[in-house]
């Protein structure tokens, strides 16, 4: 049985299926699951892609991502999980989308988009070999004729999606709440 899913950008839904064969019974994050994935474009108009050694994934060309640990921000996260696969320091520009959907009836699936932009003198990539088979710096073009690109990241092109909602920080929503960190996305 295939599960539906939803792409949510501002003003636009995108709807599809995934295939079977996943694998959800190892899985501590419980039924709700919050991700991230960083759209890094370089001053030279490439994108920083990832080719997936696991899941639905695996030999497709995708963005950076990862889920969302205890104690950080998903903007945190993004930056933490950009590193970690690919060796490349970004900072965040801003929110483009959310992608969600409901795996197999049962468990609830939420990935956060961000724009990201290397850090200055960032761009030489290494690959995280527990998870990834190669990183890349690719044009948008050659991503979009590349039939091993994943189905956002032909979205992601085909739409021209380089516009996103900025981060805005420094606002304390009150101290009766104890958030120990906020940040808006507006």
């Amino acid at each position: 049985m295939c599960s539906a899913f939803a792409i949510y950008w501002p003003c636009t839904l995108v709807t599809g299926t995934t295939g079977e064969g996943l694998d959800l019974t190892n899985s501590k994050r419980g039924k709700v699951w919050l991700a991230v994935s960083g759209l890094v474009i370089d001053e030279k108009g490439r994108w920083l892609v990832v080719k997936k050694r696991y899941g639905g994934l695996k030999g497709k060309w995708s963005l950076p991502a990862g889920f969302v640990d205890e104690n950080e921000t998903a903007d945190e996260a993004v930056l933490r999980e950009v590193f970690e696969e690919t060796g490349v320091r970004a900072r965040v520009k801003g929110l483009i989308g959310l992608r969600t959907g409901v795996i197999n009836h049962e468990i609830s699936d939420n990935m956060l988009l961000f724009s990201l932009a290397p850090s200055e003198g960032s761009d030489e990539v290494s690959v995280q070999e527990k998870e990834l088979f190669e990183v890349r710096w690719m044009q948008p073009q050659e991503l979009l004729a590349n039939p091993d690109a994943s189905v956002i990241i032909h979205k992601l092109i085909q739409d021209d999606r380089g516009s996103s909602i900025e981060m805005i920080e420094g606002i304390n929503p009150g101290n009766q709440f104890g958030y120990t960190a906020y940040k808006l996305f507006l």
